[in-house]
């Protein structure tokens, strides 16, 4: 689907999204429960189509949990395959496959036709942001989010602010964070960040000790939520996050600090190559009825 972007557009906002994946979806739907209109963009059109229903079932789901109240419009989606179709976006939110490859070229083509000043987001879990402002036109405009899945459940988003990230696209980003009621807590830029570089190696470790047999996926949750206060355990928010990706993640960890605990487990390696991402695929730790 092409359609025209609205030129009055609430909070003067509109934004796009690079990549229909579980983030981009996820992203784009908080757009659209603020009222936000949304440029969707993916060199998949099958991948595009599902979106559209992903994108659907995700408003009803907001609806449901108070997000999104009966009475108010969900902002209007566009999807498209070109790049091109970006420029009227008053920010951009890449949120491809963690693959440095890909990224350079999506950063490459997306600072190419949009306007000089318009944040250039990557919502990378782990990859440096300065790595990917190198590949842009205009590194100043190159900065990093890492929205939370679900985003629109999830208000707080961590911000990066890479080596040369300009004082104008931190002003910018706040402005379009605050339109979609998110809180950012800034940090440093580092494989990681702070999330991730705490997150993914505990859920290595915790996918580690189910490999060794010493407890089951369900008891190592238990424990974690019942005694450490983890609000849904670390292998059920594995397979939230996508088992693939997280594996990616931890790749990109381990290639970038050496640290042993970011390489990805053999139990983890396995799930990927059975297939097993998680909720996405309807198996991971779990089983899900998609």
């Amino acid at each position: 689907m092409k359609t025209e972007p609205e030129s009055d557009t609430p909070e003067g906002q509109l934004i796009a999204v690079v990549g229909a994946g579980v983030m981009g979806v996820g992203i784009a739907t908080l757009a659209l429960v603020r009222g936000l209109p949304v440029i969707l963009v993916d060199v998949d059109d099958t991948r595009l189509s599902e979106a559209h229903t992903r994108i659907a079932a995700e408003l009803r789901m907001a609806q449901l949990m108070g997000r999104l109240a009966d009475d108010e419009a969900a902002g209007a989606l566009t999807t498209t395959t070109a790049i091109a179709d970006l420029g009227p976006a008053t920010v951009v939110i890449e949120a491809t496959t963690e693959d440095l490859t890909v990224k350079a070229k999506v950063f490459a083509e997306i600072s190419a036709v949009v306007a000089h000043g318009t944040p250039l987001v990557s919502n990378t879990s782990s990859i440096p942001i300065d790595e990917l402002a190198g590949f842009a036109q205009r590194p100043e405009d190159v900065v990093g989010t890492h929205f939370m899945n679900p985003p629109y459940l999830i208000r707080t988003v961590e911000v990066i602010r890479g080596a040369r990230t300009g004082a104008h696209t931190m002003a910018a980003l706040e402005g379009a964070l605050a339109a979609l009621g998110q809180d950012p807590v800034v940090v440093r830029d580092t494989p990681g960040f702070v999330t991730s570089r705490v997150l993914h190696p505990m859920i290595n470790g915790a996918a580690r000790v189910v490999e060794q047999g010493t407890a089951t996926a369900t008891d190592v949750d238990a424990l974690m939520e019942n005694c450490l206060g983890h609000r849904t355990g670390p292998l059920r928010t594995a397979d939230l996050i996508g088992i693939d990706n997280l594996v990616d993640s931890l790749q990109v960890l381990y290639a970038r600090t050496g640290d042993e605990g970011c390489r990805p487990c053999d139990l983890l390696l396995e799930k990927v190559r059975l297939g097993h991402h998680g909720r996405k695929s309807g198996r991971g730790f779990y089983e899900y009825t998609n």
